[in-house]
């Protein structure tokens, strides 16, 4: 097996895991925040289809959204994505969903009284939020949040299903012409120190809060 060839394929693979782990992030949080409120938002035409949308998102596979994206999305709209795109797009609103709910239980999880205590201290709603719930609802989420974490780290390998090159793909390549299990081997290391990482990340994070118990 020739390693010099092996090891720069998977290392700009993990980058293409890498690329799509950051683009979700970056795009879904912010989306499943705003999911949230309009799941909390006591009017029908906000709640319902925040409703609709988070059950069709955690209700149905992510491969099979894949899939839809990049094969259905032209014979039904005219709009062909690429691969990469596809796969973005299909991470991003599958992961908003399951945030979306992370952040609803972590903001219901705050006491009612603690959002009339900040009104008698004269508080905006705004101000409320930002300076008070958000803080507490961030040290509250962060253990479900990591967990999140983790599982996208490993689901950037679903993304081989519509022909992107990642790492599981290369891997599997590899071990398919070879013959051999340890691309398996390496790949799983690769994997273990992305959420090493990851895991490392939310611990500080944790740490830092602290003081919020």
């Amino acid at each position: 097996m020739n390693y010099q060839v092996l090891l720069p394929q998977m290392l700009e693979a993990t980058l293409m895991s890498l690329r799509i782990f950051f683009i979700t992030l970056i795009f879904s949080l912010p989306l499943g925040m705003l999911v949230a409120m309009g799941r909390m938002s006591r009017l029908k035409i906000l709640n319902l289809p925040m409703r609709f949308y988070i059950l069709i998102m955690r209700g149905t596979p992510l491969m099979l959204q894949l899939l839809f994206l990049f094969y259905g999305m032209k014979p039904i709209f005219g709009i062909q994505l690429d691969r990469v795109l596809s796969a973005e797009a299909a991470f991003i609103l599958n992961y908003a969903a399951y945030f979306a709910e992370i952040f609803r239980g972590g903001i219901e999880s705050i006491p009612r009284g603690q959002h009339e205590a900040a009104k008698v201290l004269g508080f905006t709603k705004k101000q409320t939020f930002f300076r008070i719930i958000l803080p507490q609802v961030v040290k509250r989420i962060l253990p479900p949040m990591g967990n999140e974490f983790i599982t996208l780290v490993k689901d950037t390998s679903l993304a081989q299903v519509i022909g992107v090159v990642e790492l599981l793909k290369v891997t599997s390549n590899w071990v398919s012409s070879s013959v051999s299990m340890t691309p398996f081997v390496i790949a799983a290391l690769f994997y273990l120190a992305m959420n090493a990482v990851v895991t490392r990340c939310f611990t500080v994070a944790e740490n830092k809060l602290s003081y919020y118990r």
